[in-house]
Protein backbone atom coordinates (compact mmCIF):
# COMPACT_ATOMS: atom_id res chain seq x y z
CA UNK A 1 0.00 0.00 0.00
CA UNK A 2 1.25 2.96 -0.91
CA UNK A 3 1.99 6.35 1.97
CA UNK A 4 0.11 9.43 1.32
CA UNK A 5 2.31 11.69 2.05
CA UNK A 6 0.29 14.60 2.11
CA UNK A 7 -1.90 13.20 5.24
CA UNK A 8 1.19 12.26 7.27
CA UNK A 9 2.65 15.60 6.79
CA UNK A 10 -0.85 17.22 7.74
CA UNK A 11 -0.75 14.34 10.79
CA UNK A 12 2.66 15.90 12.17
CA UNK A 13 1.36 19.62 11.68
CA UNK A 14 -1.76 19.17 13.63
CA UNK A 15 -0.17 16.98 15.91
CA UNK A 16 2.19 19.82 17.00
CA UNK A 17 -0.31 22.21 16.83
CA UNK A 18 1.18 24.73 14.32
CA UNK A 19 -1.13 27.14 13.09
CA UNK A 20 -1.30 26.64 9.19
CA UNK A 21 -1.36 30.33 8.54
CA UNK A 22 2.16 30.53 10.47
CA UNK A 23 3.35 27.54 8.67
CA UNK A 24 2.25 29.44 5.18
CA UNK A 25 4.01 32.36 6.79
CA UNK A 26 7.14 30.46 7.18
CA UNK A 27 7.76 29.41 3.79
CA UNK A 28 6.52 31.59 2.06
CA UNK A 29 3.14 30.61 0.49
CA UNK A 30 -0.22 30.86 0.82
CA UNK A 31 -2.61 28.75 3.12
CA UNK A 32 -4.52 26.92 -0.02
CA UNK A 33 -0.90 25.66 -1.19
CA UNK A 34 -0.88 24.35 1.97
CA UNK A 35 -4.10 22.55 2.17
CA UNK A 36 -3.86 21.14 -1.77
CA UNK A 37 -0.55 19.65 -0.54
CA UNK A 38 -2.03 17.62 2.52
CA UNK A 39 -4.59 16.42 0.04
CA UNK A 40 -1.31 14.84 -2.19
CA UNK A 41 -0.81 11.67 -2.84
CA UNK A 42 3.21 12.37 -3.28
CA UNK A 43 5.13 15.74 -2.26
CA UNK A 44 8.55 16.89 -3.57
CA UNK A 45 10.88 16.07 -1.22
CA UNK A 46 11.81 19.89 -0.59
CA UNK A 47 8.54 20.52 0.41
CA UNK A 48 8.46 18.13 3.36
CA UNK A 49 12.37 19.08 4.34
CA UNK A 50 11.08 23.16 4.40
CA UNK A 51 7.78 21.76 6.46
CA UNK A 52 10.37 19.59 8.72
CA UNK A 53 12.72 22.85 9.30
CA UNK A 54 9.86 24.69 10.62
CA UNK A 55 8.06 22.42 12.69
CA UNK A 56 11.46 21.06 13.80
CA UNK A 57 10.61 17.75 13.31
CA UNK A 58 12.52 14.96 11.31
CA UNK A 59 10.57 13.55 8.55
CA UNK A 60 13.11 10.46 8.12
CA UNK A 61 11.23 8.50 10.41
CA UNK A 62 7.91 8.98 8.12
CA UNK A 63 10.02 8.92 4.85
CA UNK A 64 13.16 6.91 5.38
CA UNK A 65 13.00 6.18 1.87
CA UNK A 66 13.34 10.13 1.31
CA UNK A 67 15.63 11.15 3.89
CA UNK A 68 17.88 10.19 6.38
CA UNK A 69 18.36 11.36 9.97
CA UNK A 70 21.47 13.37 9.26
CA UNK A 71 19.47 15.29 6.55
CA UNK A 72 17.58 16.54 9.43
CA UNK A 73 20.46 17.76 11.71
CA UNK A 74 19.88 21.19 11.68
CA UNK A 75 16.49 20.84 12.95
CA UNK A 76 17.34 18.78 16.24
CA UNK A 77 19.88 21.67 17.34
CA UNK A 78 18.07 23.72 19.93
CA UNK A 79 19.69 26.79 18.63
CA UNK A 80 18.27 27.14 14.76
CA UNK A 81 16.06 30.21 14.98
CA UNK A 82 17.09 30.71 11.17
CA UNK A 83 13.43 30.49 9.80
CA UNK A 84 11.63 32.33 12.26
CA UNK A 85 14.33 35.61 12.50
CA UNK A 86 14.46 35.07 8.04
CA UNK A 87 10.55 35.28 8.43
CA UNK A 88 9.68 38.02 10.83
CA UNK A 89 12.14 40.10 9.08
CA UNK A 90 10.50 40.04 5.75
CA UNK A 91 7.45 40.41 7.61
CA UNK A 92 8.12 43.68 8.56
CA UNK A 93 9.78 44.57 5.08
CA UNK A 94 6.51 43.50 4.07
CA UNK A 95 4.09 44.99 6.25
CA UNK A 96 6.38 48.16 6.00
CA UNK A 97 5.70 48.22 2.20
CA UNK A 98 1.84 48.04 2.41
CA UNK A 99 1.99 51.05 4.98
CA UNK A 100 3.60 53.29 2.26
CA UNK A 101 1.35 52.22 -0.21
CA UNK A 102 -1.51 52.69 2.08
CA UNK A 103 -0.79 56.20 2.92
CA UNK A 104 0.53 57.15 -0.40
CA UNK A 105 -3.39 56.28 -1.95
CA UNK A 106 -4.35 58.38 1.45
CA UNK A 107 -2.47 61.56 0.12
CA UNK A 108 -3.94 61.05 -3.21
CA UNK A 109 -7.44 60.54 -2.64
CA UNK A 110 -7.13 63.92 -0.37
CA UNK A 111 -6.01 65.44 -2.99
CA UNK A 112 -8.86 64.76 -4.75
CA UNK A 113 -11.16 65.74 -2.37
CA UNK A 114 -9.85 69.32 -1.62
CA UNK A 115 -9.91 69.73 -5.87
CA UNK A 116 -13.27 68.37 -5.83
CA UNK A 117 -14.71 71.37 -3.63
Amino acid sequence: MDKHYGQIVEYRVRKNGYSISDLARSIHVNRRSIYNWFNQTHLKKEVIFQIGCVLRHDFSQEFPELFVSEDFKIVKNKSFKQIPDVNSEYANVENEMYKTKYVSLLEKYNELLVSAI
